[in-house]
């Protein structure tokens, strides 16, 4: 194999030779990694190679080591592992050699291939030497480009090793990126690179930064750096101040007092403006450090205990420097500026926001003259600045001190829809969006509601950037009005506007293409007037839906008719926003359904048997199935038989695990939809389910709902499930066995959520034998069970979800085999579980009442 020609073809612009050249590639690393690995590191460290496929070959080696999805990465590490010593001593040794490339790029790939390997190593207690190798790279050069390549490499390394790993060797990685940071490093690159590996390497240097001669001079070269006549340095110097006020807030009060209130409101007045937005992510951080800090302290007075962490008001005490520079950087719009490109007058927006929940009825006094003074403003940069700030504060100071501000403003925004400048009625819809969504009570339905309505209705038939904040205001309004879900209520203030609403937004979304998502925007807008529509206005929703209908067979219909990419793209977007709004409408007439059933199963199996449509479509189908499932119920068995080839079709589709997902939830709806109907498919369900199990390929984050599944299949089947327990048994109670790094919170997260799967099928097995005959057959399994509720109870981490789970199976087990489980109900961990799941006011009610029930049960059965 030429591998030169092979790593070439893999950038190339022709995407057969590209794809075919990367299949090779891939085929070679599974077949032979050892010298897979070994024939790219030679090509990486070719000083007289073509630099693009030293970059390519860096970059295969780095992606043969480190991957996204878990189980990916973890099979990788083995991988990487099994090879000999040598071989992996070879790689390491050519990746550190290939820092010094002469080609910037070439080094930067280097060190990410060091940051991989060190990811899979040090936290293995293996490569012990690697940092002290990268420092004397820093510390005992001139060359400014290996200076730079290796402080990029750290920088990798701190981002990608668990911080726990280096915290024993902060001093080393300090030294080397404080003194690359320096004012005296003349080297503007070096400095850079510096910068951004000192933020990545904050998290471990903890002990560090409790030392205060430590500490000053690391916020010194901070500091200073935020001064340098380079801008990229400035901004990275910035960056870092955000970083250390995550970090270190606690520690901060002298260094805001001496220099960084000064500094940070220099730099939210900087000319470059990527500069400007770190000084303004700045005082977004403070306000969120210091908005959870108040919930924290509030909590504590409310169990009777002192806060653990001090509340220093930096937001506060700034108000009267920041606030003017915010409201003077909302007024820098520019008028054609992309909506999705991120610039000063968002971030300052944003942060406004923040300090009104933060500091929240302080926020008035400064922002509302500023209101008050521009709303009319004859430049339009003004007047939309005024309506933003007075948006932006909305969330934050108690209602009864905002509600009579919103009350006086209400009728000018309304009138402001019709303002000559996009810009500003963009931001009007947006702020009454605001308005309804978090000051319902300032919308008098009599006063206020049919000139808004109109309002906003308007706007539709006007620039299509402003559709978006119509239809969301619309949203809101119809959830905070409207009656809860599945509340029977015979009227609410939006039923005599509905028909005509909806009316409105149905012939817009038929005329309109899908620019600035309007159209998406609009099916959305109506999903939520119908879902949270009153009785009395079932007819329309009837109406609605069957419009709907007709739309979704009109556009199966053309679908061989469809040219290119784009024309097919876009009509996958339009039948997912039709089934969208489709479901919606099922979910809301539920059994009234039944009248148009029938067309809507044939459309729905039609989309899905097309094996070319987009995964995204075929799982908005089978959301609209599971809609006609829970709608329909027992009446769904019709539909079964025709349906199940594409319920198992989607059920081993593991490399979609979002359409698996959905499938795997609608065997659980249709088991408790159907009942014991459901048991002529339990075969082959199970033998699918449990095949997902054993996949490799399927997302982990699929499996609990599996697990959830079996309990569904056994609720609804009963005692007929006998055939399934041993196997079923055996997964549950190896899936219960899992245990995570108590470092690792990504995998405390997925345990809690594997185990509360495992719990919830144990329930819905105990539920549906029990009163059975074959009710017994489960007490072999009682021992297994306890255990892992044991070793569960033992758990620091575990969550509310989980632990009500936990109560509630005892409550059953209880319940179901009384006397009989005497002696390990008996136990002391089981009461104190219930006891602190009862008690203990970090749980939800829900999880508190579902203990007091569980503590009824035991009761009953040690008695």
């Amino acid at each position: 194999m030429d591998s030169a020609n092979l790593l070439a073809h893999s950038l190339s612009p022709d995407r057969t030779l590209r794809e075919e050249a990367t299949q090779q590639l891939e085929r070679f690393a599974q077949e032979n990694y050892a010298s897979y690995a070994n024939v790219l590191i030679q090509q990486l460290t070719n000083t007289d190679g073509d630099p693009a496929i030293r970059m390519a070959a860096g970059l295969a080696i780095k992606n043969s080591l480190s991957a996204k999805e878990y189980a990916r990465k973890e099979e990788q590490a083995k991988r990487w592992l099994a090879l000999d010593e040598n071989s992996r001593a070879q790689i390491k040794q050519g990746a550190l050699l290939s820092l010094t490339a002469t080609t910037k790029q070439v080094g930067r790939i280097a060190g990410q291939v060091i940051a991989a390997i060190a990811e899979i190593e040090l936290p293995m207690g293996q490569w012990p030497d690697l940092i002290r190798l990268l420092l004397d790279n820093v510390t005992g050069t001139d060359n400014a480009d290996l200076k730079t390549s290796t402080l990029e490499a750290i920088g990798y390394v701190c981002e990608a090793t668990n911080p726990i790993v280096l915290a024993a060797q902060s001093n080393e990685i300090l030294t080397a990126v404080v003194q690359g940071a320096r004012k005296e490093e003349q080297n503007s690159e070096v400095r850079l690179a510096a910068l951004r590996a000192l933020i990545n390497s904050l998290e471990f240097v903890r002990s560090n930064f409790e030392r205060e001669g430590e500490r000053n001079f690391i916020m010194q070269v901070v500091c200073e750096a935020t001064q340098s006549e380079s801008e990229e340095v400035t901004e990275a110097a910035f960056e870092c101040l955000v970083r250390i006020m995550q970090l270190y807030y606690d520690k901060m009060q002298f260094y805001m007092e001496k220099a960084l209130f000064g500094l940070t409101v220099a730099g939210m007045n900087h000319s470059e403006e990527k500069v400007a937005l770190q000084a303004i992510e700045f005082w977004s951080t403070v306000c969120e450090e210091e908005i959870g800090l108040k919930e924290a302290a509030l909590e504590a007075v409310e169990f009777g205990l002192t806060p653990e962490r001090n509340l220093y008001n930096f937001a506060e005490a700034a108000m009267n420097d920041v606030l003017p520079v915010l409201l003077w950087l909302l007024t820098k719009q520019e008028e054609d500026a992309d909506e999705d490109e991120w610039n000063v007058s968002m971030a300052a927006a944003t942060c406004l926001t923040l300090y009104a929940q933060c500091v929240r009825n302080a926020i008035i006094g400064p922002i509302v003259p500023f209101v008050e003074s521009n709303i009319q403003n004859t430049d339009w940069h003004y007047r939309e600045a005024a309506v933003m700030a007075f948006g932006s504060i909305l969330d934050g100071p108690d209602v009864a001190v905002i509600m009579p501000l919103v009350d006086h403003a209400l009728p000018t925004l309304i009138g402001m829809m019709t303002d000559p400048m996009v810009q500003v009625k963009d931001t009007v819809a947006w702020t009454l969006g605001r308005v309804c969504e978090i000051l319902i009570g300032c919308i008098k339905p009599e006063i206020h509601l049919r000139e808004l309505i109109s309002a906003l209705v308007l706007g539709l038939q006007d620039n299509p950037r402003i559709v978006g904040n119509c239809c969301w205001a619309l949203m809101n309004l119809a959830e905070q009005t409207g009656p809860a879900i599945g509340n029977d209520t015979p009227t609410s203030p939006l039923s005599m506007y509905f028909e005509d609403t909806t009316k409105a937004l149905l012939q817009f979304t038929e005329h309109a293409t899908n620019e600035a998502n309007g159209r998406t925007s609009a099916y959305e807008a109506t999903s939520s007037l119908v879902m949270f529509s009153a009785n009395d206005c079932i007819s329309i929703v009837e109406q609605i839906a069957l419009t709907i209908l007709d739309r979704l067979e009109a556009s199966i219909a053309m679908e061989n008719e469809l040219v290119g990419a784009d024309q097919r793209i876009e009509h996958n977007e339009l039948q997912s926003n039709l089934l969208g709004l489709l479901t919606n409408c099922i979910r809301r007439l539920s059994k009234n359904i039944m009248s148009i059933s029938d067309r809507i199963m044939t459309a729905l199996l039609q989309l899905l048997s097309n094996a070319s449509k987009q995964s995204t479509t075929a799982e908005d189908a089978l959301l609209a199935v599971g809609a006609m499932i829970n709608a329909l119920e027992n009446d769904f068995v019709r539909y079964a038989e025709p349906f199940m080839p594409t319920l198992y079709t989607a059920l081993q589709n593991t490399a979609e695990y979002q359409l698996c997902s959905i499938a795997v939830g609608l065997v659980g709806d249709l088991s408790r939809a159907l009942g014991e109907v459901i048991t002529p498919y339990c075969n082959t369900f199970m033998q699918l389910l449990v095949a997902d199990l054993q996949s490799p390929t399927l997302h982990r984050a699929v499996k609990p709902n599996i697990l959830s599944c079996f309990g569904d299949m056994a609720l609804a089947t009963n005692d007929k499930f006998e055939p399934y327990l041993d196997v079923v048994m055996v997964v549950l109670q190896q899936a219960g066995s899992m245990r995570s790094a108590k470092d690792n919170y990504e995998m405390i997260d997925y345990v809690n959520t594997l185990h509360e799967g495992v719990i919830e099928a144990y329930v819905g097995i105990v539920q549906g034998f029990n009163g059975t005959q074959k009710v017994g057959n489960l007490l072999q399994f009682m021992p297994s069970i306890f255990q892992l509720l044991h070793d569960d109870a033992q758990d620091i981490h575990r969550s509310d979800d989980l632990t009500r789970a936990m109560v509630g199976l005892i409550g059953d087990l209880a319940d179901t085999f009384g006397p009989q489980l005497k002696q390990l109900l008996q136990t002391d961990w089981v009461m104190h579980l219930i006891r602190e799941a009862k008690t203990d006011r970090h749980y939800g009610i829900t999880t508190r009442e579902t203990a007091r029930w569980a503590k009824e049960m035991v009761k009953r059965a040690i008695q």
